[in-house]
């Protein structure tokens, strides 16, 4: 037995839609998680037109995925920070302010399609940032970095259910740890800029924090608490997140490149964070509301 879960921006998924992959699949009744915007339904088996229900469904601005049913809620939550947990790249900003933006740029793209090795893809940028004044990443986490849409519902929920949160980084310990505060997370791992004086070195202090070490912040914080990986939710975006979203029980693509995607069974494209809520089960009713309008802002 399989459950299906639909998840479009609100207002984007309208009942006929609903009805009509119930219908196509042999579903049982499905249940709305959110009127106009998530609703699931079980179904016996995963039908051969999946990929091209999916392709179909996107061009609605629709996404759907498929696990088996039993109990989502899931223990632990690992999560990506740069374009996953807040809206940008952390080094493209700080390379933006250096004037090597465009050079920065074009190595994380190609890092995050996994063209390139991350390690040395990390260090020819950092490299470039040499000199660059330790005031620039204040002004970025002031004036640059947002939240992205649905992180704080998502932490909150998880934690007010139990969950153990990490916030697993192959950017930098400068803007992660200020923004797992922000979010109220349990941990916080990622790479340190060596710093001299008031100026970056143009160096990471080792060891590198990349894709390995991020499935092996998974495994400690499991063993850690009892659980097992199967009771974890990751999420990311790019090529150095496939290890930790192929080892937890329920692994989510956010956004991702395509080549993530391509390996990823639950891949969200439309939703915002509130998605992997979603996908675990809970009702928008279920979700924990942060103490202040959630404006998104650092």
């Amino acid at each position: 037995m399989f459950t299906v879960t639909m998840i479009a921006r609100p207002g984007g998924l309208t009942p006929a839609l609903v009805e009509s992959l119930r219908n196509a699949w042999g579903g049982g009744d499905a249940v709305w998680l959110a009127p106009d915007e998530a609703a699931e339904f079980p179904v016996m088996r995963v039908p051969n037109n999946r990929e091209e229900t999916w392709r179909t469904l996107q061009d609605e601005d629709v996404d759907f995925c498929v696990q088996r049913t039993g109990h989502r809620r899931r223990r632990v939550l690992i999560a990506d920070m740069d374009s996953t947990m807040i809206g940008q790249e952390c080094i493209d900003e700080l390379a933006d302010l250096a004037g090597v933006g465009a050079e920065v740029a074009a190595i994380t793209e190609r890092a995050m399609r996994g063209e390139v090795d991350f390690e040395g893809a990390l260090k020819a940028r950092v490299a470039l940032l040499e000199g660059l004044e330790v005031d620039a990443i204040r002004e970025v986490l002031s004036e640059r970095i947002t939240l992205a849409p649905g992180a704080r519902r998502l932490v909150k929920t998880m934690k007010a259910n139990g969950a153990h949160t990490i916030l697993v980084s192959g950017g930098f310990t400068a803007f992660a740890e200020p923004v797992a505060a922000m979010l109220g997370m349990d941990e916080v791992r990622a790479n340190r800029l060596e710093i001299s004086g008031d100026r970056l070195t143009g160096r990471v202090v080792p060891p590198i924090l990349g894709r390995e070490a991020k499935v092996e912040a998974l495994e400690a914080a499991v063993r850690r608490i009892g659980v097992t990986p199967g009771e974890a939710m990751a999420v990311g975006d790019g090529a150095n997140d496939l290890g930790m979203l192929l080892h937890a029980g329920t692994g989510v693509a956010v956004h991702a490149k395509p080549a993530v995607q391509a390996q990823c069974g639950l891949r969200i494209n439309h939703g915002d964070l509130t998605a992997l809520l979603f996908l675990q089960g809970y009702s928008r009713g279920d979700f924990a509301r942060p103490p202040d309008p959630e404006d998104f802002a650092v």
